[in-house]
């Protein structure tokens, strides 16, 4: 009789600790951040070891699979031990079905319902205790995250082999989506968040400007000439070459040019370009936005050449060109409007140059932009062909109709949806 009532005990304490596992996971991932750092802030030592949890969700989830596969494979096989010497063979169908009922109601259910209407209070009290599981499964942790990460290695995609448990991304994305559907958040808004995400996800290739379109200099060009094109240009930095366009040797700055010129009274036959030349600044294309973002608050600079893996120059990306991801086109009384004119039957003209993203902020369009960051290339892509003018194409529910090319560039494009979009929230 003592063995069976040691026994039950046994099988209770485990479901307790399964139950503790369950609340710890759903608390910690539901615990709200903002006021973890703020009660850090005022001195709180749990809030403190909450927040250094939060810093390695891998270790978290690793020790609450461990340990509540283990205490309820365990609670599981004693439970079915004690049932079979009371019951005999039947005591397998008696252990099942009482222990999927107690761990689903009391282990599962119970304790992450309480979790999710107190995650705060619940993050602070597990703190501790968690700290310490963490450390005693540690080995073990280690181990499975290794077999974990050498099975998604032998997959054949590589997009899973560093691929994040918890994905703070799309918990952020979704935040964003729900509280725009609520209307908490004003469109432009989530736009702009959602523009601050995607710094991580794109690459410079994806926003740099084509070489075919940038504004450059001859260095070898006659004085006069290369001040009356910086004069005609546009933009205050362009890139110099020399010999070729792709051998680009320098960059001038407006500002560098009319000091200089200012010191020599403004005679531009005394001008050395050489002297006012800044030396380029080359960065690879496959560069995170939010990388080269960072590179240019600290080199205190605002463009860059972009070249391809072989040294090419691919075009050049410039500090503007990463901030317009963020909050949309940025216009400015030099520039001019991008070609956008709609039309009475719902369709719009386009450039082919013209970005996905902003046709879909101009337009609540939702065309997919991960294979092709412009419309042209959009239209090649699922096209698999360089299209003629007049050919039209019918893919993720427009119609693109090519109304204007130049040579191998497709250079307008006509979009139409094939039905009226949704309203937001509709179903």
């Amino acid at each position: 009789m003592f063995e069976i009532w040691l026994t039950m005990g046994a099988v209770g304490v485990l479901l307790v600790l399964s139950a503790f596992f369950s609340g710890s996971e759903t608390a910690l991932t539901a615990v709200s951040r903002a006021r973890m750092h703020a009660l850090e802030q005022e001195g709180n030592a749990r809030a403190q070891q909450v927040n250094a949890l939060l810093g390695a969700p891998e270790r978290i989830i690793g020790t609450v699979l461990i340990g509540n596969n283990l205490v309820n494979i365990l609670a599981s096989a004693l439970a079915t031990s004690l049932l079979i010497n009371l019951f005999g063979d039947v005591g397998v169908v008696y252990a099942t079905f009482a222990m999927t009922v107690i761990v689903v109601i009391f282990s599962e259910v119970l304790p992450k319902t309480y979790a999710l209407a107190f995650p705060d209070r619940i993050a602070l009290l597990v703190a501790p205790v968690m700290h310490v599981l963490i450390a005693v499964f540690r080995p073990f942790t280690f181990a499975v995250h290794a077999v974990v990460r050498l099975v998604l290695k032998l997959t054949p995609t590589k997009k899973d082999d560093q691929a994040d448990i918890l994905a703070h991304h799309d918990e952020i994305r979704g935040t964003i989506a729900l509280g725009e559907q609520g209307g908490a958040v004003e469109k432009s808004d989530a736009e702009m968040l959602g523009g601050i995400l995607d710094l991580r996800d794109l690459q410079v290739l994806d926003v740099m400007v084509h070489r075919t379109k940038m504004d450059t200099i001859n260095a070898d060009d006659p004085p006069e000439r290369i001040v009356d094109q910086v004069m005609k240009a546009q933009f205050s930095r362009l890139p110099v070459w020399r010999e070729q366009p792709e051998n680009i040797v320098g960059v001038l700055h407006t500002k560098d040019l009319l000091t200089a010129l200012s010191a020599l009274g403004w005679d531009i036959t005394r001008l050395d370009f050489r002297s006012i030349i800044a030396a380029p600044w080359f960065v690879p294309d496959t560069s995170s936005l939010h990388e080269q973002l960072r590179q240019f608050l600290a080199r205190k600079t605002q463009l860059a050449l972009v070249v391809d893996e072989y040294g090419e120059v691919q075009g050049l990306v410039t500090l503007e060109d990463i901030l317009e991801v963020i909050v949309g086109q940025i216009m400015d009384e030099h520039d001019t409007e991008p070609v956008l004119r709609a039309q009475a039957d719902g369709s719009v003209t386009v450039e082919g140059t013209m970005a996905i993203r902003d046709l879909n902020r101009a337009m609540d369009w939702e065309l997919p932009d991960e294979e092709a960051t412009t419309i042209a290339g959009l239209v090649m892509h699922e096209a698999q062909m360089i299209p003629e003018i007049g050919q039209a194409f019918t893919f993720h529910g427009y119609r693109f109709e090519v109304i204007r090319k130049q040579r191998n560039r497709v250079t307008g494009v006509r979009v139409r949806p094939l039905a009226p979009p949704e309203a937001p929230g509709h179903t």
